[in-house]
């Protein structure tokens, strides 16, 4: 499959997230959106992964893009920690103000 169709998808994908980001006032919502933008990152890295290794003839098939895929899956573990600490911060934030509203974050600088 040709990169541009990956390059295609990851785009939509990111710009979906950052629309979601910038227009969204849900917090639960912007970090879904935030999550959709690291996984079309981390496409392209697999994407670029496999296109450079079909540049090296003599490469062995098994070992094709395990760099990027093994990068990508550290990257999903700390996106995960991310997450965990992120909603930990969201419920404790509807626990004081009862509302995921982000505009209401205001209130707590006080």
């Amino acid at each position: 499959m040709p990169i541009q169709y990956y390059i295609a998808l990851a785009s939509c994908l990111f710009c979906i997230g950052v629309v979601g980001v910038l227009t969204r006032r849900n917090a639960i919502i912007i970090f879904m959106c935030i999550e959709l933008m690291l996984n079309a990152v981390n496409l392209l890295l697999v994407a670029f992964s496999k296109m450079s290794f079909g540049a090296h003839p003599g490469a062995s098939e098994i070992a094709a893009g395990t760099d990027a895929q093994l990068f990508v899956f550290f990257i999903m573990v700390v996106a995960a920690a991310e997450v965990s600490v992120g909603l930990a911060i969201i419920v404790m934030m509807y626990r004081n103000i009862h509302s995921v509203d982000i505009n209401f974050l205001n209130r707590l600088k006080n």
